[in-house]
């Protein structure tokens, strides 16, 4: 009978039940010290972009705050689209990630058609109209760490085999890579490259494959710079910027004398000379060195810092996940930022050659800020499944 003892003490047994196991399904916090890095670093763009670009936006638009008006909007467009990569169930994304890669071959096929593809600086690399463009090549990078993971996850320990598990991989890496090489951008397809062997390794994947691997590759790239006179001239540019200064040197020439200029404070905040029309792209591929000229190396070292910071509070989420999936995709989204962010590093220090990367969350760039803030939101998001003792939070 409903009123009976026995019946009222199985109703206080059920409803003290319940409590118990709505908390065995609640959520961790979002990783506190991650976003925090992140914010700095997007702060630390915002202020850059318009210290950097106010020179050239002046002369061009006569307003001074032109392109932070513009990365303040694709801010807040990235901000929605990382708060969706957030609060959707990440596993989804497993079964997704097939159509994800074939939608971002068919855009990278679609830049290259003329009077479809926005051609700018000799390169096809945008979909739009001028400031509602979107590089089909930033969204590549995303959606293959996506398959990528997916894939490796579903291989599990096959992922250690060549023919199952390196090369097919590999493959769609090149699929969307040779697209990209054709727009031209060799600096992002590499990064394609090594966001994939980097997972592979991850994943697993036996070392001396993957030497194997970069090996039967070399090839195609000494013939992708030296049928090109213009990757051959960056290549020379590099072992020796010094020999040709005023033609093929003279990015990372005005480089390093704005870094040089920095000193160990730097100039003050604004107070770069090297904006001012002598260093090329100085608000999006260089602006580590206006950042370096004004912040001094003091500066740059934060800058450096908040990255390896934000690497290891990824790692440390990636191995806390509580599949492997999850482990894959944060890992792979943590490569995807940290190895761009190094490579644009390199580049600006003439420790790489001169790629057109842009540094993540710091340069301007639409479509590169929110992919990044997407890849972020995702691996927040798999920290809040994190398995502690043995079991999901």
């Amino acid at each position: 009978m409903l009123g009976s003892p026995r019946a009222a003490a199985g109703e206080r047994a059920r409803s003290s039940a319940r409590p118990a196991a709505r908390g065995a399904r609640r959520l961790a916090p979002p990783d506190g010290v991650l976003l925090a890095a992140i914010a700095a670093l997007v702060a630390i763009g915002l202020i850059m972009i318009y210290s950097a670009s106010s020179a050239t936006a002046y002369a061009t638009y006569r307003d001074t705050a032109y392109y932070l008006k513009r990365q303040l909007v694709w801010l807040v467009v990235a901000l929605l689209c990382a708060f969706v990569a957030y609060r959707i169930d990440y596993r989804k994304l497993r079964r997704a990630a097939p159509l994800g890669i074939a939608l971002a071959f068919i855009m990278l096929v679609a830049v290259l058609i003329p009077h479809v593809g926005q051609l700018s600086g000799g390169s096809r690399r945008w979909l739009g109209v001028r400031a509602l463009s979107l590089e089909p090549s930033e969204v590549a990078k995303l959606a293959l760490v996506v398959f990528l993971a997916a894939k490796l996850a579903t291989l599990g320990e096959r992922a250690r085999s060549l023919v199952r598990g390196v090369v097919p991989c590999l493959l769609v890496t090149s699929a969307l890579a040779v697209p990209i090489l054709l727009e031209p951008d060799m600096g992002t397809a590499s990064l394609l490259v090594f966001t994939a062997f980097g997972l592979l390794f991850c994943a697993g994947a036996r070392f001396e494959h993957l030497v194997m691997a970069a090996l039967s590759m070399l090839p195609v790239v000494l013939l992708a710079i030296g049928s090109s006179p213009y990757k051959r001239a960056r290549i020379f540019a590099f072992l020796d910027p010094w020999k040709d200064p005023q033609n093929t040197g003279f990015h990372i020439v005005q480089s390093l004398l704005a870094l040089g200029s920095g000193g160990l404070f730097g100039l003050g905040l604004g107070a770069s000379r090297q904006k001012f029309f002598y260093l090329p792209e100085q608000y999006t591929d260089f602006i580590f060195a206006i950042l370096g000229e004004e912040l001094g190396l003091l500066g740059a070292l934060g800058v450096i810092a908040l990255f390896l910071i934000f690497a290891f509070r990824a790692v440390r989420i990636a191995l806390a996940a509580p599949d492997r999936f999850g482990m894959l995709l944060a890992l792979g989204c943590a490569l995807l930022i940290v190895i761009q962010a190094f490579v644009n590093i390199g580049v600006v220090t003439s420790s790489w050659p001169v790629t057109g990367v842009p540094l993540p969350f710091v340069s301007f760039g639409g479509t590169s800020l929110v992919v990044s803030l997407v890849a972020v939101a995702l691996i927040v998001n798999i920290g809040r499944h994190r398995v502690t003792d043995g079991a999901p939070v």
